[in-house]
């Protein structure tokens, strides 16, 4: 049944467009980082405190602090189902998992192809917080309204959609190899030693606060959560002595470039419009959503939407996939489980190549390449470049690209063939839009492609990670 006939689904919108690829191209092209601190209230969290490349170095030097507390999706579901939902949604085992836990959570279609991911956190029996993006957020309500689960759903939007103009926790990280000790300072005791999925209870400013380990960019750190109430004097205290610890806030720019050296694949195309087993969850879906408002970009253009599919073995998820319970998508991944995956993999920008596209900028006449952003250098929710071998042949996708000052680099995190994907292999990279951006008017600049060099390194490339 379709519940969204105000604003129509998205089935209803693949089926009145000519073609969903072009559709998505011709959507609006924007920097994610410029785009988040739009969509957040003041005080926002702001494009740069220092500057990208002195906040970039804190996660490796110092702390780095960073304010998750306005851009991710939290749901909670609580009742006596509430982790059998989960479970049959999961790739991965959630049997140990329980009160005082965390763990990533990994979601697919019936093609085995993901959908969704996030994190995890339990802190009561029979009451499971989901954070993350949307879409991963979307399948689990479907899935929730229309099976026979006892379970209650609350749904904690972003704040720019938040009516109520306040989350129910606010949500920080401090990450870099002075983290711990900057948290121990301000909790008055030694953090204990448990396993990165454990939850751990401390205090801060006089006030409770939860985390666990987690890293953005692959250091040492910790997330930490508590009362949204709470958030502005927990988030004093942590400033004031992080100086003694070399402490930067993180703006949106150098956050955004995290995924880079943690080799992290953050937005896969969402892998729910052409699977007929997918068709109810399609008309359930309001045409309002990001599935529908979101661009596709990069060089790798195919007709073909599942082109731009991934599942959980090319996204580096494979050792979480277990056969020992039943979820959505196990048949179709249990019939590709043994064979040859494409792989995750960082990609090194050649610099005379990152030099000469700049340089293409000062030559007036001349049809310049893509203009290169920095510390991001993606255009397109869902941005997908052609990586080549030597003889022109494609052998993957780029999906995120930008600069590392750490590593003094231009990356790209990939997914490309495995017999191409060894460590040092020379391949190429396609920058810019077919055809001149014409598929991206008016949103990109007209300009030329250009194959930019480029060497397999691992991912992450962090090897803290």
């Amino acid at each position: 049944m379709n519940i969204h006939a105000s604003t129509g689904s998205l089935q209803d919108k693949l089926d009145t467009v000519p073609s969903i690829v072009d559709y998505l191209y011709a959507n609006q092209k924007g920097s994610p980082a410029r785009d988040a601190v739009l969509r957040q209230p003041p005080p926002r969290v702001q494009p740069e405190y220092t500057s990208w490349r002195d906040e970039q170095r804190a996660w490796r030097e110092g702390v780095a602090f960073y304010n998750q507390s306005f851009h991710m999706i939290s749901t909670v579901v609580r009742g006596k189902d509430a982790k059998a939902l989960f479970q049959s949604l999961a790739v991965n085992n959630l049997e140990k998992f329980g009160v005082g836990k965390a763990r990533h959570y990994i979601a697919c279609g019936h093609d085995g192809n993901v959908v969704g991911d996030g994190i995890l956190t339990c802190q009561a029996k029979n009451e499971i917080e989901l954070i993350g993006r949307a879409a991963g957020h979307k399948w689990l309500e479907f899935n929730a309204l229309n099976g026979n689960w006892d379970v209650e759903l609350e749904c904690d939007d972003i704040f720019s959609l938040n009516p109520n103009q306040r989350r129910r926790f606010y949500r920080y990280q401090v990450e870099g190899p002075n983290a711990a000790s900057l948290l121990e300072k301000l909790n008055g005791a030694a953090l204990p030693d448990v396993p990165r999925t454990t939850i751990v209870g401390m205090t801060i400013a006089g006030h409770k606060v939860w985390g666990f380990r987690m890293a953005m960019a692959g250091g040492p750190g910790y997330e930490i959560w508590g009362a949204w109430d709470e958030g502005e004097d927990v988030k004093a205290a942590i400033l004031g002595a992080g100086p003694e610890f070399g402490l930067r806030q993180v703006g949106s720019f150098a956050y955004y470039s995290t995924a880079l050296e943690l080799g992290w694949i953050a937005r896969p195309m969402h892998a729910i419009y052409t699977s007929e087993e997918m068709r109810p969850f399609r008309e359930w879906l309001p045409a309002s959503s990001n599935e529908v408002r979101w661009a596709l970009g990069g060089s790798l253009y195919s007709p073909n939407i599942e082109d731009y599919y991934f599942n959980p073995y090319e996204l580096g998820y494979g050792h979480l996939v277990k056969f020992d319970h039943d979820f959505v998508g196990r048949a179709a991944l249990e019939r590709i489980a043994g064979k040859k995956h494409r792989r995750r993999v960082t990609l090194i920008w050649d610099a005379k190549d990152v030099t000469d596209i700049v340089g293409g900028y000062m030559a007036p006449g001349e049809t310049p390449p893509l203009y290169l952003n920095m510390p991001v250098s993606t255009y397109a929710t869902w941005q997908y470049d052609a990586v080549r071998s030597a003889d022109g042949t494609t052998v993957g996708a780029a999906v995120y690209s930008g600069f590392s000052w750490n590593e003094r680099k231009q990356v790209s995190v990939a997914v490309i063939d495995a017999d191409h994907a060894e460590p040092g292999t020379r391949l190429s990279l396609l920058w810019g839009e077919p055809d001149g951006g014409a598929k991206s008017h008016p949103w990109l600049e007209p300009h030329r492609q250009v194959s930019v060099g480029v060497t397999v390194a691992p991912a992450p490339i962090n090897t803290l990670a």
